[in-house]
């Protein structure tokens, strides 16, 4: 492996750019969910509802079968963004509370400013979370040429809104064109609105004079304000009758407003000739929240635990990747792969020399991914937060889980499939097959190989092993938890007291320390009630 992936390296670096035959640069489109259960793209499996636009992508490029980032929202968009663990960066607790004077540390070279440092035009619509409390922690100083979107947590899908429970601020609206308040959108829909922004966006750009990045950051399918959580349009919610449970029923809707923006994502970039040119990647920045705070019934079947916790439901992202450059289209790539691995990967991708003084911790798996083979026996610190405290490591095959979040409450396996499913599931491959991104993206293939897709289906489901007497519980209040990932995805069998006396144990548990010792302090900071919006014309500001 190790020599596959130093030969595929060497050819991209002879290569000098990593540029099409006619010397364009990849146009980079990144569209993310916020709080997207692992189960909730019905490539996985499921027919509770279907994703046909999202599955056709999956299905005609690379399922990035393990694909992990951060438990929640602010600590996935910064590992994105830099190429950085949350750890050092200071962004490991916790996400930024409206009401909270922090942000993205100032010193820290953003995704956005590199690739707009090479000649492309940066954009970002939708989600920011990185902070707001200055100027110089919004978008447009932090790499971004455009900006239309939100600043803080998440907003009410029509007006725009926020209201920070428990205090006894304004509500504020929070919506802006790069810094400059813009409430044209209220009454509208924010997923249509910012996929409206994303097509006129690719319908104006100039690709003969710079390549176009593009990180479409969704609310959807976030819960909304706590007073009207599930919103989504009555035509779209007309579709998933067949669900009792209403906000289930409103979920489906929700999810499927997403994967429409998806597939008119994919038609604007075709119908301007630009598809052929581009890396279009889909993931989710963390698990979903099935119960608690900002639940949705999101379903990260058959994985342990949900957002803000240690264990893969709420880390494990349903992903996918298009590019015309892949050696071999319509498979299910293995190579574990985490979030922040973007960054070196697409910068790879378009001929970017990174400096080394970033210090990343991600790595550039594009020739791994172009090639079709595991590079690495991938090391992820997935958190160390000590004033939860809790750790989530991985390397290779081993998961190490000390300490919990929410006093273990969500800990268990939350999600199960269940038998209301979607009419179209009776015709699936038909659905997948009428989609125009289907359609699209098989005009663009240059083998006339068939896809499988029931097969690929079947090969990125995540299958629980049998359990045996002999396993043990894992509790992680009361100590390690030692999982064999490999043989046990759904992190049901804690090994740790047969392999306690082992050197293994020893030297991974030196590995945290030594990435404990080397982290910077969390950056939050106290709320400032000086941010009541009642002091700026109703505005988060």
């Amino acid at each position: 492996h190790f020599l596959l992936f130093a030969l595929a390296l060497g050819l991209t670096l002879a290569a000098g750019q990593d540029v099409d035959d006619e010397g364009r640069k990849p146009h980079i489109i990144i569209i993310m969910a916020d709080d997207l259960g692992f189960d909730d793209v019905s490539f996985r499996g499921s027919n509770r509802f279907l994703t046909p636009n999202i599955d056709a992508l999956a299905y005609n490029g690379v399922i990035i079968n393990e694909l992990y980032t951060p438990a929640m929202c602010t600590p996935s968009r910064a590992a994105l963004l830099t190429g950085k663990y949350p750890i050092n960066t200071g962004m490991q607790h916790y996400v930024i509370v409206n009401d909270q004077p922090w942000g993205l540390p100032l010193n820290e070279t953003t995704m956005a400013q590199i690739f707009r440092a090479n000649g492309y035009r940066t954009n970002l619509l939708g989600k920011w979370h990185l902070g707001m409390s200055q100027r110089n922690f919004t978008p447009t100083a932090r790499g971004f040429d455009h900006h239309l979107g939100y600043l803080g947590a998440y907003v009410d899908y029509y007006d725009q809104t926020y209201k920070q429970n428990g205090k006894p601020y304004a509500r504020g609206h929070d919506f802006r064109h790069d810094l400059k308040v813009s409430r044209a959108e209220v009454g509208h829909y924010v997923t249509d609105v910012l996929t409206d922004a994303a097509v006129q966006l690719i319908t104006a750009h100039n690709a003969t004079a710079q390549p176009l990045f593009l990180l479409l950051s969704h609310l959807a399918p976030h819960a909304a304000n706590v007073d009207d959580p599930m919103q989504a349009p009555m035509e779209e919610l007309a579709q998933f009758e067949y669900l009792t449970n209403l906000t289930e029923r409103y979920y489906a809707a929700m999810v499927s407003r997403l994967d429409r923006s998806v597939g008119r994502v994919v038609e604007a970039l075709a119908r301007q000739q630009l598809l052929e040119h581009s890396i279009v990647l889909f993931l989710s920045d963390n698990g979903g929240p099935t119960l608690g705070d900002h639940a949705t019934t999101a379903s990260n079947y058959p994985l342990r635990g949900q957002k803000h916790s240690p264990w893969e439901g709420g880390i494990r992202s349903s992903a996918a990747i298009w590019s015309k450059r892949f050696s071999r289209l319509g498979r299910v790539w293995r190579q574990r792969f985490y979030i922040g691995d973007v960054l070196p990967t697409l910068a790879a991708a378009a001929g970017i020399q990174l400096n080394s003084s970033l210090q990343l911790d991600g790595l550039n798996l594009w020739p791994a991914l172009m090639y079709d083979y595991g590079a690495v026996e991938r090391e992820i610190v997935h958190n160390i937060d000590d004033s939860v405290p809790y750790v989530s490591y991985v390397h290779g095959r081993w998961k190490f889980v000390n300490g919990t979040t929410s006093d273990g409450q969500y800990d268990g396996w939350l999600s199960q499939r269940h038998n209301e499913s979607d009419p179209r599931a009776a015709h699936y491959e038909e659905t997948i097959r009428n989609t125009s991104v289907w359609q699209q993206l098989q005009l663009l293939r240059d083998d006339l190989a068939s896809i499988n897709i029931s097969a690929l289906r079947e090969e990125a489901a995540v299958k629980c092993r049998a359990p045996k007497p002999d396993d043990a519980p894992c509790l992680p209040l009361e100590g390690l938890c030692v999982f064999d990932m490999d043989e046990d995805p759904c992190e049901q069998n804690n090994l740790y007291e047969k392999m306690r006396d082992g050197r293994l144990i020893n030297e991974y548990l030196q590995r945290i320390e030594e990435f404990r010792r080397k982290a910077r302090p969390p950056a939050n900071k106290p709320a400032d009630p000086e941010c009541d919006p009642r002091y700026y014309n109703k505005e988060w500001t």
